[in-house]
């Protein structure tokens, strides 16, 4: 079935997959390829332990002695915009990929997320010294505005053909600066489905001659953005109070709670690192597993949070006229569907099959929605129980394989430690002496 865009239409899939967690990899593995149509070399690829052959990671970076895997596991429950989405994520730590999928649950009870972007706007800078006039300088360039314009989309008419392109210039001055007057240009650049490093970099050299020529200067820089301000990504959740209701807690205590936890990481830097790094906790991972930059992401996720001179949160928290907790989140999201790794790894191609997004749009705004739903499980269990209660008990698992245990050992042992609340490595060894009489 096509879309009214003329491409493939998604399978269309349920990611209410029940009883998914208590299944063996090998049995995960099975009913993802049967829910998403993924093809057997596909399903292949993603259970491998060498799904990036030693020759094809030799020509992606430099000095490859071999590769370095992640647990890749799947957030199950997502609804975005109406529509189901089994998402990938690629992450070492434990709880993430389950916090996230029982959020997305709780979420899906009332619609799921709503998200929205804009177009996927990327900069380049091409910094100017040696100016002595620098605003006169500011001036000559905005005139060549079209010249400019015209030189930059000559170097890929491949992406003019396909709507995007240079589509405007902006010019920042800095009069005074250690090493004299500056000029920095910036061209604002419609990268389509492409994270765009490599298209804004090109053109930026491209049309450095000519800045030279317009401002008398000597152009040094030319190099894109990593805060990616015109490429934003929104999401947007909704729950009632009576949904966060548990056997210890009210709703409402539980939405007070969390309201409390967010106006701390508001007003605090410190507590916005953390709180901040929660959100990534989500969006790194769904980065990562689909070979996208997730550096770039980062260092344009924290320069945003800090564009009013102060580091806060990312996302919000409110209570609504009707006591629902509204959670949103907003913020600068950089990636693609062509170009880099997400087209050279074949476990990040198989990824993206299974998160079946057609646009790196849709790949940001489900991104940013998991990134939301990682922030609300964050924020869920430091308004109640603590961190570290759920956390440990499936950190219990890792301290039970390091202390020896194999097999079905490892679940025995993980559920005694998390049992006791004393998660140790010399505890665990005592348990596997015992049951191993």
């Amino acid at each position: 079935m096509m879309d009214n865009a003329g491409t493939l239409a998604p399978k269309p899939i349920n990611s209410r997959l029940e009883n998914y967690r208590n299944k063996t990899p090998s049995e995960r593995l099975d009913t993802l390829a049967q829910t998403v149509g993924l093809s057997a070399e596909d399903a292949v690829i993603l259970g491998q332990p060498n799904a990036l052959p030693i020759e094809r990671a030799n020509g992606m970076i430099e000095n490859v002695v071999g590769t370095f895997q992640l647990p890749l596991g799947i957030a199950t429950n997502f609804l975005v915009n109406g529509r189901d989405y089994l998402v990938p994520m690629a992450v070492e730590e434990p709880s993430v990929v389950a916090a996230a999928s029982y959020m997305a649950r709780l979420a899906r009870e009332h619609g799921g997320f709503e998200t929205s972007s804009t177009g996927p706007i990327m900069r380049a800078q091409v910094q100017v010294v040696g100016v002595t006039d620098p605003y006169g300088a500011r001036l000559k360039l905005l005139a060549a505005r079209d010249r400019i314009l015209t030189e930059a989309n000559a170097r890929d008419t491949v992406l003019v053909g396909l709507g995007g392109g240079c589509k405007d210039i902006e010019v920042h001055v800095f009069p005074q600066s250690a090493r004299g007057p500056m000029v920095v240009m910036h061209l604002l650049v419609d990268v389509r489905d492409a994270m765009g490093a490599n298209t804004v970099n090109t053109m930026a050299e491209t049309v450095a001659p000519t800045v030279e020529e317009l401002t008398g200067g000597q152009v040094r820089l030319r190099i894109l953005s990593n805060l990616a301000d015109l490429r934003i990504s929104r999401a947007r959740v909704c729950i009632a109070e009576t949904t966060l209701a548990t056997k210890e807690f009210s709703g409402r205590r539980m939405i007070e709670g969390i309201l409390e936890a967010y106006e701390l990481a508001a007003i605090d830097p410190y507590r916005a690192a953390t709180h901040n790094k929660g959100i990534m906790n989500g969006i790194d991972p769904v980065i990562v597993a689909t070979g996208n930059d997730w550096r770039a992401v980062e260092a344009g996720a924290h320069a945003y949070a800090a564009r009013s001179g102060h580091y806060t949160s990312l996302s919000t928290w409110e209570m609504d006229t009707e006591g629902n907790l509204v959670g949103t989140l907003e913020m600068p999201m950089a990636v693609g569907l062509v170009g880099g790794a997400t087209k050279t790894h074949p476990a990040a191609q198989a990824a993206l099959k299974v998160l079946q997004v057609r646009s790196a749009q849709e790949l940001a705004e489900v991104t940013v929605a998991v990134g939301l739903a990682q922030n609300m499980a964050a924020l869920r269990a430091l308004a109640t129980e603590g961190i570290q209660r759920g956390h440990m008990a499936l950190h219990a698992r890792n301290i039970a394989i390091i202390a020896g245990a194999v097999g079905n050992e490892v679940e025995v042992v993980a559920a005694e430690l998390a049992k006791a609340h004393d998660v140790r490595t010399d505890r665990a060894k005592e348990i596997l002496v015992r049951i191993r009489g």
